[in-house]
């Protein structure tokens, strides 16, 4: 009898120790410890990150991100690789980080991109990136071709300006193949997903998960909300004056939280606050006579950081900006009803000290964590 009680202890300490082992952290590959930062014992939250209590059902409800593709700690973090990585580059001169760099909220300070030479530009101004999450429709790009984040996420890998990847260069493949003879991404993908296939859905699902995971919500406009909002208030307590703004940025914030019939320039009705992204049935803004295009604007979160601004650049400050709406909007077919009085575009009736106030309210949204949070920094050692 004490030999069976000893025997099934035994048994019992062996399968505790094999249950111990299989929860142990995962040791890092030495491939990925020598190309990167990357623990595999020690992973950063994209997954569940705190937000402000603002951001509730009804930011929730904005969320582009699907079902088939919820974020999972392990695979944003191969995202954050990819996005950093020059190697993805035909020359290993370009990354998604070059262009979309984190200083900056995630755009460029250049009018227009290089890529793989400087022989080539983008067709495009980058995009900030923070709270991409939250255009409802989920399209990407300026003119709204890519479908989701997941479709966006790959094409500049076929660009032949920005990656190479695209015509002569083998496209996807070839890639896949320089990844898979890399010391760090096989054990990267089977980390992340289960075994070490490298493919294009995978990369798309991995830089999707990163970037939908740049929530900003730590601007001063962030603080002091906060401190005033409720679900119950009028418009949510979002014409209210913060505490700790300026006079000057309490002036900029009702200009731009109020419509225009109520003495406001009724900014917030295409740009929703609190995540400051474009609403979804917003159509084009009269940059230029007779457009026919529907253009998607990035959120203004950060915006102060660096210009230049809308889709091709042609504005390099935001005073510049707001002078465009006060007085320069054309008409056109694709133009917002918003931007529209009557038959004629709407032009803001702004003064100078109006308009200056716009601008300083428009800069108490950036957002300096987002812009040095190593979760989204470069994990290379260079």
């Amino acid at each position: 009898m004490q030999s069976v009680r000893a025997l099934t202890l035994t048994a019992a300490m062996l399968a505790l120790a094999a249950c111990n082992r299989e929860r142990a952290p995962p040791s890092t590959p030495a491939g990925v410890a020598a190309a990167t930062t990357i623990d595999f014992a020690d992973v950063a939250n994209y997954a569940a990150p705190t937000l402000p209590a603002y951001f509730d059902e009804t930011v929730a409800a904005l969320d582009n991100n699907p079902a088939s593709n919820p974020v999972d700690d392990r695979v944003a973090t191969l995202g954050r690789v990819l996005f950093h990585d020059l190697r993805l580059s035909t020359n290993n001169r370009a990354s998604c980080a070059s262009c979309h760099q984190q200083r900056f909220g995630f755009t460029d300070p250049m009018r227009f991109s290089n890529g793989i030479s400087t022989a080539g530009t983008t067709d495009f101004h980058a995009m900030r990136l923070g709270n991409l999450r939250y255009w409802q429709p989920g399209t990407m790009f300026w003119d709204r071709r890519a479908a989701d984040v997941e479709a966006q996420a790959s094409q500049p890998l076929h660009a032949l300006v920005e990656m190479g990847w695209g015509g002569p260069a083998g496209g996807i493949d070839a890639l896949t193949r320089k990844m898979a003879a890399t010391a760090y991404y096989p054990d990267l993908f089977a980390w992340a997903f289960g075994n070490a296939t490298i493919s294009e859905p995978r990369i798309q699902q991995a830089l999707a998960q990163f970037v939908r995971a740049m929530v900003s919500r730590d601007s001063r406009w962030d603080a002091g909300y906060a401190r005033v909002f409720s679900p119950t208030a009028a418009n949510r307590a979002l014409d209210v004056d913060l505490p700790d703004f300026t006079p000057e940025e309490n002036r900029g914030r009702h200009l731009f939280m109020a419509d225009v019939d109520q003495g406001g320039a009724g900014c917030a009705a295409c740009h929703r606050p609190p995540t400051f992204a474009l609403a979804a049935d917003a159509r084009s803004n009269g940059l230029d006579a007779g457009e026919t295009r529907l253009f998607k604007a990035p959120s203004l979160r950060s915006v102060g950081l660096t210009g230049p601004y809308m889709h091709d650049g042609r504005f390099a400050t935001l005073a510049e900006v707001v002078d465009f709406y006060a007085s320069g909007a054309r008409d056109g077919p694709a133009l917002d009803p918003r931007l529209r009085h009557g038959s004629e575009p709407r032009r803001l009736d702004l003064d100078a000290a109006d308009r200056a106030a716009l601008v300083a309210f428009l800069k108490t949204l950036d957002d300096p964590a987002l812009t040095t949070d190593p979760r989204f920094g470069d994990p290379f050692r260079r």
